[in-house]
């Protein structure tokens, strides 16, 4: 459900509160449907030239990584109770989460950023994934924290491994660099749909903003420069929040 669908779909669809401190993010993904504008059918053929040269061939295009990357997180207990990351090998994909007591399911899109795809593809070939039979899965369980799993398809093969809590320590860094793209797209999720709907809550927003930015809970800071520069100079929202959002601007640019 796109953030358009929910907002015509829902007049009366309240604001989400605000998310806690482990949570973040984007606009709504909007697809192009192309359309054949109607009119006569033209059956005339043109005529082929006598003597047509062979058409060059195409040039061969790099070979593409077909490998497909999941991460999922479920703690029904929780705010966000259960989040889905899928993206490609180019860093591109969708998110998708769910909140306490609301059936919707937010999906919104998300594109790692070069230094965050570099830090999470050595992770993924750190543990040798798909050639892996580890359980990752540490003697101590902690299901009141949540379960993650990490799904890798590549090629007609692909591997699942399900944890609450991990001693491998590439294992847990790869589940955090994820934890830190969610919370980064749910944020600025939730101020997107503040700035449309109720502006009032914007100084919040910027304050949970800077508290993760302290935290360093955000996959890369310096992918919301547009967004704090957008909000910096929205006269939609409070005073307060622009002049808050000029501030950390001015921290990630540092």
């Amino acid at each position: 459900m796109t953030r358009h669908d929910r907002l015509m779909a829902n007049g009366n669809t309240k604001l989400l509160p605000l998310l806690p401190a482990a949570f973040l993010l984007f606009s709504a993904a909007v697809f192009a449907v192309a359309q054949q504008t109607p009119g006569v059918k033209q059956n005339v053929r043109p005529a082929t030239p006598a003597a047509a040269s062979p058409a060059p061939a195409p040039a061969r295009l790099p070979e593409i990584d077909p490998a497909r990357y999941f991460y999922e997180f479920t703690q029904p207990q929780f705010y966000v109770r259960h989040i889905r990351i899928e993206h490609d090998a180019n860093g591109r994909g969708v998110i998708k989460f769910e909140r306490l007591n609301d059936e919707t399911v937010y999906e919104e899109p998300v594109e790692l950023s070069a230094a965050a795809w570099t830090r999470i593809s050595s992770l993924w070939q750190s543990l040798h994934f798909l050639d892996s039979d580890e359980n990752y899965q540490s003697d101590r369980q902690f299901p009141h924290l949540g379960t993650m799993r990490l799904k890798l398809e590549r090629g007609g093969h692909q591997r699942t491994a399900e944890f609450n809590w991990s001693n491998n320590k590439d294992a847990f860094a790869l589940v955090n660099e994820y934890r830190r793209i969610a919370d980064q797209a749910i944020l600025i999720f939730d101020i997107s749909l503040a700035r449309e709907l109720q502006p009032l809550n914007a100084p919040k927003l910027m304050e949970e903003f800077e508290l993760q930015l302290k935290r360093n809970g955000f996959s890369d800071p310096e992918q919301l420069i547009p967004l704090l520069h957008d909000l910096s100079t929205d006269e939609h929202i409070p005073l307060i929040a622009r002049n808050h959002a000029l501030r950390l601007l001015k921290k990630i640019e540092k």
